[in-house]
């Protein structure tokens, strides 16, 4: 068993925390950089099987840190975004050799896939709307008054004789200009 580099060892470890295969690992170092190696090689790089209990504690905490990534940033995933799904689903489609069984699949596929954006859409241009019109004052409250003062205030409710008492200057509707 051959000494692998650096680099070849972070992609293997990479590779495993996104829960390739060993198989799949052993098929891509050997496309990617020309080494064979065998699964029993790659098992050793994985901290979670017994095999990989003596990896580095670099190369440990680097299969930890990828594996969250890889878990916690879906969106990285092409097909995890659905303008790519539709995208495949349409070449798919396109292909003169696919049967009409499975066009009509398909077709059901990007339906499922197409539920509810009407309706995603339609909220969103409502929203737009609104925006506008508060921004232009058009409509109904354009002549709603601008409130020129908020005042909250806090009462420490753990006293047994903790009572809201309304501060003078907010209930006379002046507004001071000193600061406490």
């Amino acid at each position: 068993m051959a000494a692998l580099k650096e680099p070849v060892k972070i992609f293997i470890v990479q590779s495993l925390a996104c829960f390739d295969t060993p198989q799949q690992v052993v098929e891509a170092v050997k496309q990617e950089y020309g080494i064979e190696i065998t699964r029993q090689q790659v098992a050793l790089y994985d901290p979670t099987k017994v095999a990989g209990r003596n990896l580095s504690k670099k190369l440990k905490d680097l299969f930890h840190k990828t594996r969250n990534d890889f878990k916690t940033n879906v969106f990285d995933i092409p097909l995890a975004n659905k303008a790519v799904r539709l995208t495949e689903l349409q070449k798919i489609y396109n292909d003169p050799k696919v049967n009409r069984i499975l066009r009509t699949k398909l077709i059901r596929q990007v339906k499922d896939e197409m539920q509810g954006y009407e309706i995603q859409l339609l909220d969103i241009q409502l929203k737009q709307l609104e925006i506008e019109r508060i921004k232009t004052g058009d409509g109904d409250g354009a002549d709603d008054p601008t409130p020129v003062k908020v005042t909250i205030q806090v009462v420490d409710a753990s006293k047994d004789n903790a009572e809201y008492q309304p501060d003078a200057e907010c209930a006379s509707g002046e507004v001071s200009t000193t600061s406490e």
